[in-house]
């Protein structure tokens, strides 16, 4: 029986990791532990999960007095991304084995910290990358890994959140570059380290733009330039798209979404946090667009781009190699798209050939069925059959995240950000 506590009893953590814990590893994981900043969300915790009534609580100061006291084997660290470091260090220097959710970090200095206590350390870091873990993902590590395109030359990867799913980030503390490392670190980690795993490579130098179109005060969509207001008390709902496109008057919508509750959910009484902050704010500080470019250290480049309000949610992909081109199209939570659309597939167009269509089995489960197989492989061990390495550790973590701090910084200064720099000894890379 393997010894678990969590760090941060957010959404995240309840349904990624307590609830299969409970349900589906119950046989060979125990929780011994959670810790968080607010009471509140302990009991949220047992309403939804009655078994959990027993577990001793602690506060975000107890770290130490909840590893003497319960002794765990592991540590699952789901708390605000800033705080993920602190947690991560502290794990690691008693040797337990930690389960970050991503970002690793929100700079690269910090995940430079979190290599070196690894070093120092017989634990060691997963970072849960679960869009690996998608079926169609895994299909193209497969088709790349094959030499199906020869060598990849470069990627073209252009990633759009809606208006629901992007508005969220602007009303909670994403909105804080000091709590998130920004969009291009929060969320755009998830997709560095997607290219990053495809590739087998290590992206070496960045250029980007990035700019603030759509939040913030200066927003054409901004009803009144006034700070302070709030979604569910707010005057000026009615003149508000973002509100308007996912509300009814009677705020009793519902939307899907793996990653938050539907509205009214989202307003439960946390102690000290509002996720229904006004997204027209003068604080909010952080891009909502960004374009890049990437260059590997094997030769490949790759074009990214990323918007935080579009009318529908999903991505587009082509990988390019000496031997031919792989594409696909997702559109993601279809409930939320104002037209019908169509089943994802991957095309592959051989250099000298005719165009292939490659149906994918879908899974059940959040990112596209990726969260199960995520979920066996943290708490059964990886897949010895499995033909390449899928579970993330710290240097995946640390090139992720240092990705997404040299778009902002570039964006910044206006020059080429080098990787090796933001972390500082490349050395501890290899």
């Amino acid at each position: 029986m393997k010894r678990y506590v969590v760090c941060g009893m957010s959404k995240r953590a309840l349904g990624m990791f307590i609830k299969p814990m409970l349900e589906t590893f119950s046989s060979s994981c125990q929780l011994v532990g959670m810790l968080d900043v607010d009471a509140r969300r302990f009991e949220i915790c047992k309403e939804q999960y009655p078994e959990t009534n027993g577990v001793p609580e602690f506060g975000p100061g107890e770290f130490e007095n909840m590893v003497k006291e319960t002794r765990p084997d592991a540590v699952i660290v789901t708390s605000r991304d800033d705080t993920h470091v602190t947690y991560i260090v502290q794990g690691l220097q008693h040797d337990l084995e930690v389960i970050t959710e991503k970002p690793m970090a929100t700079t690269a200095a910090d995940c430079r910290r979190i290599m070196d206590a690894e070093k120092e350390s017989s634990g060691h870091v997963n970072v849960t990358f679960n869009y690996r873990y998608n079926p169609y993902h895994m299909k193209i590590k497969e088709m790349i890994a094959s030499g199906k395109i020869g060598r990849v030359t470069s990627v073209d990867l252009n990633w759009y959140i809606d208006t629901y799913h992007g508005s969220t980030y602007f009303q909670r503390w994403n909105r804080y570059r000091e709590h998130s490392g920004g969009l291009s670190i929060h969320k755009s980690s998830h997709h560095f380290d997607l290219v990053n795993w495809w590739l087998d490579q290590q992206p070496e130098e960045i250029f980007a733009y990035g700019a603030l179109n759509y939040y913030g005060s200066e927003s054409v969509h901004n009803p009144r330039k006034e700070d302070g207001r709030h979604c569910s008390t707010c005057d000026v709902q009615l003149d508000c798209p973002y509100y308007m496109r996912w509300n009814t008057r009677s705020n009793s919508a519902s939307v899907q979404d793996d990653h938050i509750d539907s509205d009214m959910k989202r307003r439960e009484g946390y102690t000290n946090y509002r996720p229904d902050k006004c997204v027209f704010d003068s604080d909010i500080a952080i891009e909502d667009t960004y374009t890049a470019v990437v260059k590997y250290d094997r030769g490949a480049l790759l074009n990214y781009s990323v918007n935080f309000s579009l009318p529908y949610e999903g991505y587009r992909l082509a990988v390019n190699g000496t031997e031919g081109r792989i594409e696909t199209m997702e559109y993601h939570a279809p409930s939320r798209v104002p037209f019908p659309t169509p089943k994802q597939t991957i095309d592959y167009f051989p250099l000298f050939g005719s165009k292939e269509t490659i149906h994918v089995v879908e899974r059940e489960g959040g990112h596209g069925g990726g969260d199960p197989v995520l979920q066996e492989d943290i708490f059964l061990g990886e897949d010895p059959k499995r033909a390449y390495t899928i579970l993330s550790g710290s240097k995946d973590g640390a090139l992720a995240v240092a990705a997404g701090e040299a778009v902002w910084r570039s964006v910044e200064q206006k020059e080429p950000v080098r990787i090796e720099e933001l972390l500082a000894a490349k050395k501890t890379l290899k």
